[in-house]
Parts: C-alpha cells; structure tokens; sequence
C-alpha cells in the first residue's frame, strides 16, 4: 500500500461530483490515501452554482499547515480568489519539495455559475503556480482566458500550451472534450507534443476535469512518468464516462 498521500486544495461539492471530494473518490480508486483543505465551500446542483462562499485565509492557512504527510502529489482545484491562490502558492513553495503538483485552473462550473470573483485570477494562477512549476490542465475554455486566445482546435491548444511553458509551467494538458468531433487532450512539454484521443463516447458527464487531474495526480503519485500518467489519466475519464452512472439527473463519474 502507498503510504504517500495525495493532497487536494480547492473547493468543496455538496454532491462531491466535483472538486475536493471527488478527489477523494479518485484517491481511494489508486488506493492512496487523501487530505484535504478547503479554500471555499459552494452550493451546487444540477442547475449550477448557487452560492460560493470563500473560507477565511486565516482557516486555509491552519489547514494547509495541519496537511498530513509525506506528500505524493498536490491537486490545486478552484480557488476563489487572488489571496487564496497566493496562500497555497507559498505554502507549496516551502512544502512541496519537488513533489508534483497539478493545478486544474477551474473559473466555472460546467452546468453554469463563476467559481471565483476576482478578475485577477487568470493571472495570478499562471504566475504564483508556474513558480512552483505545476502543470496546469486547463479544458479549451479555460485554456482560452489563461492564455488571451481563441482555442477552437488542436493547433491552438497547442499553442495555448507553449505560452504556459514560456510563463514558467512544467507543461500543460489541454483537455479537448468540449470541442466539435472526437475529443483529444493535448500534452505539451519542453521536449515537445502528445495528443491523446479517441472516438466520441455517448453522455456528457459532469466534473470530466477534476476526474482527468485527480487521476493525473494519483498516477504521477504513484511514480508514474508524465506521459505515462497523462496517457492513463486520459483513458480512466473515457471509462468513467462509458460507465454511464446517473445520480440526481446527472451523469457523474461515481
């Protein structure tokens, strides 16, 4: 058994389709332990968000320090504002170690609904994130406000990748499932380009993100290499999707 544990930090689901407590889900599948901190709790249903609430950084602050260890990985989710992410920016920065650390840059909630209130963020997560050199999974749209483009295809998902790697990120998984045709991610590196695809499956299954970057995340872990890892990654969401679970009108991924 793994005694590393897979960290999350982010925000909080009342269904736990999403975010940190999906997390725990994926962790527990990779049979690796799980701990948490919550940087803002929301009220989400199958409409969307309905209320987003940040802790104080004060609480965020004394729950990164009681984080147990050692550290396998950290997944970054949503965080609600610029002062949140520079709080988990400095405690990585002392804490992480050379550890990987997965940043999934989530603005929105996929059924409607902002998961943050800062204009600033965009940049602030590219910037305090790339310091600690994460690798960022952005899907087409965050991509899209990260980088200042228009990402409608695989040519400009690549593009979009190699601005995070010129910003400072170890690399970048463009997850393309939200665009026309069969989907493919796209993982850019220093050392150059993997695409990772296949045929359309029927659904369209809530928190396909955060299950990509939390599988990523266990993979990397449990001492995958990063293509390895993306390549897995990739295939889990596509079987999680084939599962077809429903719960609450929505096809989740547990």
């Amino acid at each position: 058994m793994n005694d590393r544990w897979l960290i999350s930090i982010g925000t909080s689901h009342p269904w736990n389709v999403a975010g940190v407590g999906l997390d725990a889900r994926v962790a527990a599948h990779y049979d690796l332990p799980h701990a948490a901190a919550i940087a803002a709790i929301s009220a989400q249903d199958a409409g969307g968000v309905r209320a987003l609430e940040a802790v104080s950084n004060a609480m965020l602050q004394a729950q990164l320090d009681a984080l147990p260890g050692p550290a396998g990985a950290y997944r970054i989710g949503a965080l609600p504002g610029v002062q949140s992410v520079r709080t988990v920016a400095r405690y990585l920065r002392r804490a992480a170690g050379g550890v990987p650390i997965v940043v999934d840059p989530v603005l929105r909630a996929s059924l409607g609904g902002a998961l943050h209130r800062d204009a600033d963020l965009p940049d602030a997560l590219i910037a305090e994130f790339s310091a600690c050199g994460a690798i960022f999974t952005p899907n087409v749209e965050e991509a899209a406000q990260l980088c200042g483009l228009d990402v409608r295809d695989q040519a400009a998902m690549e593009r979009a990748g190699r601005i995070l790697i010129e910003r400072g990120a170890h690399a970048a998984l463009i997850t393309g499932g939200h665009l026309q045709g069969d989907p493919v991610d796209v993982l850019v590196t220093r050392s150059g380009v993997e695409r990772f695809g296949g045929p359309r499956l029927p659904g369209s299954m809530r928190g396909a993100g955060c299950t990509l970057a939390a599988a990523l995340t266990c993979r990397l872990a449990l001492g995958a290499d990063l293509r390895n890892a993306a390549a897995d990654a990739h295939a889990f969401v596509r079987e999680r999707i084939a599962a077809a679970i429903v719960r609450g009108g929505l096809q989740v991924a547990f």
